[in-house]
């Protein structure tokens, strides 16, 4: 049994789909499938069974699945903390979607340090179907998104509410006008979204993200829905101008983080986001 084997069946497990997982880690379809053959042969137990809608666990599948997770934390905890420096105590893995960095990741960085130095930090960005993959195979320690998916193992704690609020590059403006860019927020958002502009046509652009939107905006002109939290900044200086009467919308945040570890700097992690978003 090797590490590669526990991280593909982990993969699989988290996807539900050889296909999906073979393509999340960048490896043909045969080598996905001999690689849980080898792991069936070695464990003496069938991990899945296989259908058209997908793979499930098996009992003996869903057995082996915690000890999967604790063979790549333990091999991850090793390659992260045999290596560090001896000035640093402990190690964290935080990743989160592209909207949280701008401001609130960054000011829990600083919160973080101004608590403690001796600590290492890796910081990514991601997506939900990445970040979760990565907590279920133990290679991040906290995860900040806006959908989580639930997973054995993990604590989904709601964090806080943003609120999405339609901005314009023009002031005056009352509603979505042709250079709208449609925002995806998610399920939640789509449904408010039509049930609240029921007529309105098909944007011509559509981003996955509100990063994106506003970069587009700001360069070409147009509307679009972003997080308060991001906007003020540039509504104070003038460059965007909330569109006044146009709905607004919650949209609830979360972190998620293993329900069992030994890692003392997640503790301190989870405590500064509590407190930097008034969720204590």
């Amino acid at each position: 049994m090797d590490i590669d084997q526990a991280r593909t069946f982990l993969a699989i497990a988290a996807h539900g789909s050889f296909i999906e997982a073979s393509r999340k880690l960048h490896l043909t379809q045969s080598t996905v499938s001999a690689r849980i053959q080898r792991l069936e042969e070695e464990l003496g137990v069938h991990l899945f069974v296989r259908n058209r809608s997908g793979a499930t666990l098996t009992t003996g599948g869903r057995r082996f699945f915690e000890y999967a997770k604790r063979l790549i934390l333990t091999a991850e905890q090793a390659r992260q903390r045999v290596g560090l420096p001896s000035r640093y105590r402990g190690a964290l893995r935080i990743g989160g979607r592209i909207a949280l960095w701008d401001g609130l990741l960054p000011a829990w960085m600083s919160w973080m340090s101004e608590r403690t130095t001796n600590v290492s930090i890796r910081s990514e960005i991601g997506f939900e179907e990445d970040l979760m993959r990565h907590l279920i195979e133990g290679t991040l320690d906290i995860g900040l998104m806006y959908t989580p998916s639930h997973s054995p193992g993990l604590i989904i704690e709601h964090l806080f509410d943003e609120t999405l609020m339609l901005v314009s590059s023009r002031e005056g403006d009352t509603k979505p006008e042709a250079d709208y860019i449609y925002v995806e927020w998610g399920p939640a958002f789509d449904i408010k979204h039509t049930q609240d502009y029921p007529y309105l046509e098909a944007p011509q652009q559509t981003v996955n993200i509100g990063w994106l939107g506003v970069q587009l905006i700001l360069a070409n002109g147009g509307t679009c829905y972003l997080p308060e939290r991001m906007a003020e900044p540039l509504i104070s200086i003038g460059r965007l101008h909330a569109v006044v009467g146009a709905p607004s919308y919650a949209h609830p945040t979360y972190m998620v983080y293993p329900k069992e570890h030994d890692n003392p700097v997640i503790h301190q992690a989870l405590e500064g986001l509590r407190s930097l978003t008034g969720s204590t």
